[in-house]
């Protein structure tokens, strides 16, 4: 696909996630979104099947910007900056597709089969990549004995509580950093586990959210 047809088709999807937002995604028709882009519906269907094919690619960019923007935490490395980072990083996608956000977080699944499909594979996958990274956390010692999918879903549960509330600007206003904080001071109370680092006063946190961690091999020793 040329440069002008992929920027054409990412505006188009622009256009469509205002129109879901503001109308509904069930409410909302390719003429909405035809009107919305100021171009003919036909010139929408060079590019989409249907609405369905609009929802599909929105919520698959949204999981590839997830998975991309997470990563794999080193034990030999600042844990903690490596943890706070992937929080961070989870926040801050969701945070910046505010309209794709709205359509997995606060619209009605009952309507449409298929948009229920979506979204739940959507958490379903969400909620397997970190149930799998919590479970081998569990194998190194670095998360607490528990269910990891229970865990996962709790995370993910407070994420998007978090982001509902900032959305719909209740209570306090609070920085990111501020509840990248807040959410990292919970997690650290919970499921992580602390070890004392042998190597100074201050203790280590081993932690893991997002891929499995790795254990890199240290060099050997060469002599002078």
């Amino acid at each position: 696909m040329t440069t002008k047809k992929q920027d054409r088709r990412e505006q188009l999807l622009h256009v469509a996630s205002d129109v879901f937002a503001t109308k509904g995604y069930h409410e909302a028709k390719m003429d909405d979104i035809a009107a919305a882009a100021d171009v003919a519906k036909g010139t929408i269907y060079l590019y989409f099947k249907d609405k369905r094919a609009i929802f599909t690619e929105l919520i698959d960019g949204l999981s590839a910007q997830l998975t991309g923007a997470i990563i794999p935490v080193d034990t030999e490395a600042d844990v903690v900056a490596q943890v706070k980072h992937n929080i961070r990083a989870v926040i801050g996608v969701l945070a910046q597709q505010p309209r794709v956000t709205s359509l997995l977080f606060d619209q009605a699944s009952g309507v449409d089969e298929n948009f229920r499909l979506k979204t739940d594979s959507f958490y379903r996958a969400l909620k397997e990549l970190l149930a799998s990274s919590l479970g081998e956390g569990q194998r190194l010692g670095i998360v607490r004995e528990g269910d990891p999918k229970l865990y996962a879903s709790m995370t993910i549960g407070a994420i998007r509580e978090v982001l509902v509330e900032t959305r719909q600007k209740t209570g306090s206003k609070r920085t990111r950093e501020q509840v990248v904080e807040a959410f990292f001071a919970v997690l650290e109370g919970g499921y992580l586990r602390l070890k004392s680092d042998p190597k100074g006063p201050k203790r280590r946190v081993y932690a893991t959210i997002g891929p499995a961690p790795s254990k890199r091999r240290k060099a050997p020793a060469t002599r002078e």
